[in-house]
């Protein structure tokens, strides 16, 4: 045994001298800015380290949110994803276990009494047939000397850990979704009171105009021009309703939930807008940002895929061993120590004719390494640019948010004024309808500007890693 282990030691070190093994590529993490574009040094936690139920304090959104990660689709696929991986990643760990096999063969044969065989059968035995019985165990081992066995370890338990990343990212998508789409449906019902209110408002200037054509002050122009104005308002009430069953449904189908009515105990007006919020620093997102995470670990793999691909291009040592029972007659099988017998054996295998072909995905394993280095830049670029985006939404949208308002104000004692004016003539009636046109639609502006606002804050959160803790 000791013969045959140290004659293949002997030949594998014959070809160490013209092996060298491959170098991991180390995750390409500088030359990230100190601070996000638009922000000054921000050393205050970011907003993506802090739990959903801190960032997110409504009470009816924060339900949804939990109903979506236990029941949302997206994210039951990606738990068995991860069940497959660590399935994966446990076979992975029995690489380099000795294999270990028993069998149990009883042969008969009955050669020609012309052969060989059948001639030394019946001279030395009297028979003119032939027994084999044979119990043995077989044992085979691969020694991981290029690390082999040892880089599919490390790449199944990257992919591993890769598949947990991809489930938070989902879960920060599903949350981002739910968290928008219940703020979208506050935005819906105050655009449906909005457009009520403004259905009453011209209904009121409908009946003063009917009053004046009476009295012989306006003519019938009047009176369709109002009535049209009325409406363009009635008209928006069917169309926001609709809206709103269909971001209902959509909401149930992100919480795994047939379509129903959605509990809302809270208005947009009630919901306040963050001020500021922190965004950290770049380096500290790449930390907890998931999709970052899974492509540094998809370079993981790549080195390991190179590792492995490399080793295969060197000799492999196979150390075998077999003992058992072995016996031509079956009332002799189990006579021991006379039917015992073993075996061991050692052995190199150097690949020659497909060297080519295993040199070649040595070559591939490389370029695509390669690519993941360029895709984890390429994502960490992205995912800086996206929260940086985000902030400059939020500032901006502030500043649209206080136009809007002011213009609103302006609006409503626009239509105050030309209502007295109006009645005391000195304004007509197309002033009227054009000031409370005016005020319906920077009314609706002024939802979607807030919900807008809201909105940015949830994409700011899930860009910087927020939504799976």
């Amino acid at each position: 045994m000791k013969t045959i282990i140290n004659s293949a030691i002997v030949s594998l070190l014959l070809v160490l001298s013209s092996c060298g093994l491959t170098k991991d590529v180390a995750t390409p993490n500088k030359g990230l800015p100190i601070n996000f574009r638009g922000t000054e040094t921000n050393e205050n936690a970011s907003i993506g380290s802090l739990p959903i139920k801190e960032f997110f304090n409504n009470e009816a959104m924060l339900r949804l949110i939990d109903s979506a990660l236990v029941r949302n689709f997206d994210l039951q696929i990606a738990l068995k994803n991860i069940d497959a991986a660590e399935l994966i990643l446990k076979r992975a760990k029995l690489g380099n276990i000795p294999t270990l096999n028993l069998q149990v063969t009883a042969n008969s044969s009955r050669p020609s009494d012309n052969s060989l065989n059948g001639l030394s059968t019946s001279q030395f035995l009297n028979t003119n047939h032939i027994e084999d019985y044979n119990a043995n165990l077989a044992l085979s081992w691969e020694a991981d000397i290029w690390g082999k066995i040892a880089k599919q370890k490390d790449a199944a338990y990257a992919a591993s850990l890769q598949s947990a990343e991809v489930k938070k990212a989902i879960q920060t998508r599903v949350v981002a979704q739910v968290a928008i789409g219940f703020y979208r449906l506050l935005m819906l019902d105050a655009q449906l009171q909005v457009a009520k209110s403004n259905v009453e408002l011209n209904d009121h200037t409908l009946k003063m105009i009917k009053m004046q054509f009476d009295a012989g002050q306006v003519t019938s122009l009047a009176i369709q021009q109002a009535e049209a104005q009325q409406l363009k308002a009635t008209q928006l009430i069917p169309q926001i309703n609709s809206e709103i069953n269909i971001q209902e449904n959509a909401l149930n189908t992100l919480t795994g939930n047939y379509p129903s009515a959605i509990e809302r105990s809270s208005t947009l007006a009630q919901i306040v807008v963050p001020v500021q919020l922190a965004t950290g620093v770049p380096a500290a997102m790449l930390g907890i940002r998931p999709d970052v995470k899974s492509s540094e670990l998809g370079l993981r793999i790549a080195n390991a895929k190179v590792g492995v691909a490399n080793a295969k291009l060197y000799p492999t040592l196979i150390i075998s061993a077999s003992a058992g029972l072995n016996s031509f007659q079956a009332s002799n099988w189990f006579n021991i120590p006379a039917s015992l017998f073993g075996v061991v054996g050692g052995g190199i295998t150097q690949p020659i004719f497909n060297r080519k072909e295993l040199k070649t995905q040595f070559e591939l394993a490389k370029v695509e390494r390669e690519q993941s280095v360029l895709r984890f830049r390429q994502t960490v670029v992205e995912a800086v640019a996206e929260v940086s985006n985000e902030q400059a939404k939020i500032v901006n949208l502030q500043s649209e948010y206080a136009i809007a308002q002011n213009r609103v104000k302006t609006l409503q004692l626009a239509v105050k004024n030309s209502d007295l004016l109006f009645k005391s003539g000195m304004a007509n009636y197309l002033e009227v309808i054009t000031a409370q046109g005016n005020l319906l639609q920077g009314e609706l502006d002024l939802t979607s500007l807030k919900t807008a606002q809201l909105n940015a804050g949830i994409s700011l959160y899930r860009a910087l890693g927020g939504g799976w803790q």
